[in-house]
């Protein structure tokens, strides 16, 4: 057998990864470094143990297009829409700002000018994999700063395909016309008809995805062997990364269209839990390997000179996305933050050099030097990273922490987490009742103010199990959970549900179907914060339209009763989307017709009670 035939290379991989991984995590270091290093030491450069990685790399670049394919599953297009100026206004200023800076450098340093556009547009991609895990670990996958990083990256995806058809603009004359690595089928045609196929290709994903996989993935699970159904969703994603590969387009672009696509399909959460597996395995294997192609001796001959190009490739995209973003009103923690995020180079620079070498547009010299300081500005990031969150994020942001006001030690009745405009009323009338409220709030500002009309609020997140320990938890009957991020909501239910599980937990709920996932998570009861108040503010529409007061009353109520059981009957099916759609729409109607009949039967009741007191009442007069 062969010293690197496949068995043997999976077998160093895997015990790179299994001693790796855990040690980096332990010491703080998070796993994208722990496997970078594993790839280092069992690479060709050092231990020498698998060989050259390229086979693997192309076989491990099949985990990112997986990881697209799971973030478009998560995706639905309203959300796509509602990050449009991340994709649109964030992404290509930082492609700009970013290409500019480093081209200028270049040129500053010597650099012919062809090579220096062409390494400004190679360089100022991103590591879609790199980023989104470090910003998984990190809890940051969601909200202002995910969303952003996450738009910037997508919009990198569709550059590649422009900066393809520039790279052999800028080849010197007399070098060959290079094609596309991942041209394909479509590598010789005219540019009209690789751009037709490559429209073309989209609009299959798109509405084959619509319209055929979900006849294809109801006939498979009728079949009912989980593990057709598991292939079927691989097959479904390689042959979406094969047909964009065909056209020249990214694959990985391919699978997140492909993800949208499926986003409201019923089949989402299965397809999500057969691919999740593949997807940390083979990403794994892909920072493996990118640790494996350290060109150790390349560093080694050169090593300040790289080093200092890596570190210097870092400064500069961190400044022209922390310039970009404070330009597109992002907070100057939360640019700062995206900006470390997509500091370093991206999977397709090896694409895109390897492409800019063989068209003649960099000598194998700069090609190696480039790669090697895209691979080690990959290999920084996680320190980087780490070393922003310990210097600058775990610090309060702006102004001192505020006091940390003393717990009583008489064990409250209710604790409430969140003091703002939602949850002030819920403890006026649980004060007003005479119950003992310990009230938390996380909020700088919040606190500041209260404070100041003597209300007593301590500071502190109220996720943290330690500090509702210290708050009285254990011995409280009621968490009120009143804070205004959803997300943030639902991990503090979660929490408070599994360390404490003789504690009631009501929580506020955004819309229906976050009362759902908070219920989910183990809410014993949900309100969603505008029910209330809208369902108040119509039945005072209605007085206003000429009802009486009684009969608007009555007609909240019945609606109100009438929507508590709907929402119940919906709940099982709340998590997927299509079947969700489809039970509310049916119920609607019915339910309409149902709550429209029962008013008008309250409201003839209403009309008889009303006829027969004035009678009662007259004949008791006549007898007096």
């Amino acid at each position: 057998m062969s010293a690197h035939s496949l068995l043997i290379q999976a077998l160093v991989y895997l015990t790179a990864g299994v001693v790796s991984v855990p040690i980096a995590k332990r010491l703080g270091l998070g796993s994208v470094l722990g496997y970078l290093i594993a790839g280092a030491l069992v690479g060709p450069y050092l231990l020498d143990l698998v060989g050259e990685p390229g086979d693997v790399m192309r076989f491990a670049e099949f985990g990112v297009v997986i990881l697209l394919f799971l973030i478009g599953l998560e995706v639905r297009p309203a959300l796509l829409w509602e990050m449009r100026t991340s994709i649109f206004g964030l992404g290509p200023g930082q492609v700009l700002v970013s290409a500019g800076l480093v081209g200028g450098v270049a040129l500053a340093l010597g650099v012919d000018w062809r090579v220096a556009a062409a390494a400004g547009l190679i360089l100022a991609m991103s590591s879609t994999a790199i980023v989104l895990q470090n910003l998984e670990e990190k809890g940051l996958r969601q909200g202002v700063v995910g969303q952003s990083a996450f738009g910037v990256l997508l919009f990198q995806d569709l550059a590649v395909i422009p900066i393809f058809a520039l790279l052999p603009l800028l080849a010197s004359s007399g070098a060959p016309v290079p094609t596309a690595g991942h041209g394909g089928l479509v590598a010789g045609l005219p540019q009209w008809a690789r751009i037709a196929a490559s429209f073309a290709a989209v609009a299959g994903v798109v509405i084959g995805g619509r319209y055929l996989t979900r006849p294809l993935f109801r006939f498979i699970a009728a079949a009912r062997l989980r593990e057709i159904f598991t292939a079927s969703a691989l097959l479904l994603v390689v042959a979406v990364a094969a047909l964009m590969e065909l056209v020249g387009l990214s694959p990985a672009l391919g699978a997140f269209l492909a993800g949208v696509v499926l986003a409201e399909s019923e089949f989402r959460r299965e397809l999500e839990t057969d691919i999740e597996p593949f997807r940390g395995l083979l990403l794994g294997l892909f920072f493996i390997t990118v640790g494996a192609g350290l060109n150790f001796g390349l560093i080694a001959e050169r090593p300040v000179l790289i080093i200092s190009l890596a570190l210097g490739l870092m400064a500069l995209k961190f400044l022209a996305m922390w310039g970009v973003g404070m330009g597109f009103k992002r907070s100057h923690r939360d640019a700062a933050t995206i900006a470390v995020a997509l500091a370093q180079g991206g999977e397709f620079c090896f694409v895109l050099l390897a492409f800019a070498l063989q068209g003649g547009v960099m000598s194998a010299d700069e090609a190696g030097v480039a790669t090697a300081v895209v691979a080690l500005s990959m290999a920084f990031t996680p320190l980087a990273f780490t070393a922003y969150e310990r210097l600058v994020m775990s610090r309060a942001p702006g102004r001192p922490e505020p006091e940390h006001l003393p717990f009583d030690e008489s064990a409250p009745d209710a604790i409430v987490a969140g003091f703002g405009r939602f949850g002030q009323i819920a403890t006026r009338l649980l004060m007003a009742n005479n119950f003992r409220v310990v009230l938390l709030d996380s909020s700088v500002d919040q606190l500041e103010v209260v404070r100041q009309f003597g209300w007593r609020v301590h500071y502190g997140d109220a996720g943290r199990l330690d500090l509702l320990r210290q708050a009285g938890a254990a011995k409280a009957k009621l968490l009120v959970v009143a804070i205004d991020d959803r997300d943030k909501a639902k991990e503090i239910v979660e929490a408070a549900r599994q360390a404490f599980p003789n504690l009631t937990v009501v929580a506020r709920a955004f819309d229906r179907r976050h009362a759902y996932e908070l219920m989910d998570a183990g809410a014993d009861d949900v309100e969603r914060e505008t029910y209330e108040s809208a369902l108040n503010f119509g039945r005072k529409a209605l007085i206003r339209l000429g009802l009486s007061e009684r009969r608007a009353l009555k007609a909240a109520l019945i609606f109100r009763e009438r929507d508590a059981e709907l929402f119940h009957r919906l709940r099982p099916v709340h998590g997927e989307d299509e079947r969700y759609i489809e039970a509310n729409r049916a119920s609607r109607e019915t339910w309409e017709t149902l709550v429209r009949a029962e008013i008008q039967r309250a409201v003839a009741e209403d009309d008889d009670e009303e006829e027969i007191a004035p009678a009662s009442v007259g004949g008791s007069r006549a007898g007096v």
